[in-house]
C-alpha cells in the first residue's frame, strides 16, 4: 500500500483552515498549525502545533519535525477594517506579519523538502481584495496583494523543479472573519454578489483539494473564487 502524501495546513483551527483540513484528512498525513491553542485541533487527526507562523523561530521548529512534505497550505490570516491613517502601525506590523511573512516562512523551510521529490504544491489562501483592493481595509489588500505577487513569481522559480504555486482569491466566505457585520450589513453585501449567497468553508476546501490532487501544469495562478462578486 503506498503511503499517505503529507500536507501542511496553516490556520487550521477553524474556518477555511478547519474545512480544509477536513478534506484532506482522509487521504493525507497532516501537519495542522494553529495560533494559539493546539486544544483547538484536537478533534482533527495528524500531528497538531501552535504558535505564530509569521514567528520564523516558531515555523522552524515545526519543520524540524517535518521530515517529507508534498502540499504547503498558507491559510493563517487576519483582518482590520479601518481608515489607513486609523492603522496603528503595531496593527499594520501584525498584519503583514501574519499575512505575508507567514507565507515567506514556511515556503523558505517547505521548499527544501519538496526539492528532494522533485514535486509539490504551494497553494495560498488570499483575498479578491490582494487585487482590486478595499476601501477601510488598506492593511489588510496590501498583504494579500503581496500574497498574490509573491505566488506568481515564487510559482517562476519552482516550475523547473516540478513545484506548481497557486492562490485563491477569496470573495466573502462566510467565517468568524466577518462576525463583525451586522444582519442588515450582510444582506446588502449579498445584494453585490451575483451568486445571492456568501461562499462556504467547505467550497474553497474542495478547490484546494483539486489543486493538491492534480492540474501539475497549472502554476502562477490567482484563482478567484467569489460567486461572481
Amino acid at each position: 500500500m503506498p503511503e499517505k502524501r503529507t500536507a501542511l495546513i496553516t490556520g487550521a483551527s477553524r474556518g477555511i483552515g478547519r474545512a480544509i483540513a477536513e478534506s484532506f484528512a482522509e487521504k493525507y498525513e497532516l501537519i495542522l498549525v494553529c495560533r494559539r491553542d493546539v486544544d483547538d485541533l484536537r478533534d482533527l487527526p495528524g500531528r497538531h502545533f501552535a504558535g505564530d507562523v509569521g514567528d520564523m523561530a516558531f515555523v522552524q521548529s515545526v519543520f524540524r519535525e517535518v521530515e517529507s512534505l508534498d502540499v504547503l497550505v498558507n491559510n493563517a490570516g487576519i483582518s482590520w477594517f479601518g481608515l489607513l491613517q486609523e492603522t496603528p502601525p503595531e496593527k499594520w506590523a501584525e498584519l503583514i506579519n501574519t499575512n505575508l511573512t507567514s507565507v515567506y516562512n514556511t515556503c523558505h523551510e517547505a521548499i527544501p523538502l519538496m526539492l528532494k521529490k522533485h514535486s509539490g504544491k504551494i497553494i495560498n489562501i488570499s483575498s479578491v481584495w490582494g487585487e482590486a483592493g478595499a476601501a477601510m481595509e488598506t492593511a489588510y489588500s496590501a498583504s494579500k496583494g503581496g500574497v498574490n505577487a509573491l505566488t506568481k513569481a515564487l510559482a517562476k522559480e519552482l516550475a523547473p523543479s516540478g513545484i506548481q504555486v497557486n492562490a485563491v482569491a477569496c470573495g466573502v466566505i462566510d467565517t468568524d472573519m466577518n462576525a463583525f457585520l451586522s444582519g442588515e450589513e450582510r444582506e446588502e453585501l449579498i445584494e453585490e454578489i451575483p451568486a445571492g449567497r456568501m461562499g462556504r468553508p467547505e467550497e474553497v476546501a474542495q478547490l484546494v483539494y483539486s489543486l493538491a490532487s492534480g492540474h501539475d501544469y497549472m502554476t502562477g495562478q490567482i484563482i478567484t473564487f467569489s460567486g461572481g462578486w
